[in-house]
């Protein structure tokens, strides 16, 4: 299957009641669109992270009564299981689709990566364009700019709040044309991996 792009039906999936019944619609809708995107960025990001790379397309398992609000799938270079990497990610919210490079609660050595992030702000800063947005909690769908958010106090955060979480990339709306046609959206992921895989690359090679 060629990824053709994301298109209203996919996000009415959020509007559906009832657990099982969201989750058949993500099954149907959804995740043969995430196989095809990650068939073909797994490839991509392997070549330049200089790993083999894994896709994870989140099943919601643990699940027993709330329906997800988004879903996504992830890269990562563990072929167990991605929330104790750094990671990449693209999902779907009922008003937007976010492409990330993903820190998150899980990650045992957020210590280590944090303060290598703080130590070298300014270079951060220069890798990543102002208009880029982070966000602190992956369930939830607010973000802000790099432009507009205190870095610093933000990757404090993510270091000493337990449940601290730290995510860059970008956001694009569910009405934007772009994610109708499946190849400039790709385009424009592979420009956004690209662009983070500095930060990528010196949190896996830090010493924990």
């Amino acid at each position: 299957m060629k990824f053709e792009g994301f298109n209203q039906s996919d996000f009415d999936v959020f509007q559906i009641e009832g657990l099982d019944e969201r989750m058949s619609a993500i099954r149907e809708r959804i995740q043969p669109k995430f196989k095809a995107i990650g068939n073909v960025l797994t490839d991509d990001l392997s070549a330049i992270a200089g790993n083999e790379m894994y896709l994870h397309i989140a099943k919601h398992a643990r699940r027993t009564k709330n329906p997800p609000k988004d879903t996504w799938l992830a890269i990562a270079n563990n072929k167990r299981g991605y929330k104790k990497h750094p990671h990449f990610q693209i999902g779907i919210f009922d008003d937007h689709v976010f492409i990330w490079l993903a820190y998150i609660y899980e990650l045992p050595h957020k210590t280590e990566i944090a303060n290598g992030f703080l130590k070298d702000i300014i270079s951060f800063r220069n890798t990543i364009p102002s208009d880029y947005v982070i966000s602190l909690d992956h369930t939830q769908k607010s973000a802000q700019s790099l432009a507009d958010i205190d870095l610093q106090s933000a990757l404090e955060r993510f270091r000493d709040v337990k449940k601290g979480e730290f995510l860059i990339g970008k956001h694009i709306a569910a009405n934007d044309p772009l994610l109708q046609n499946g190849d400039e959206f790709l385009k424009v992921v592979k420009t956004t991996f690209e662009t983070v895989l500095p930060l990528y690359q010196k949190s896996i090679s830090l010493p924990v």
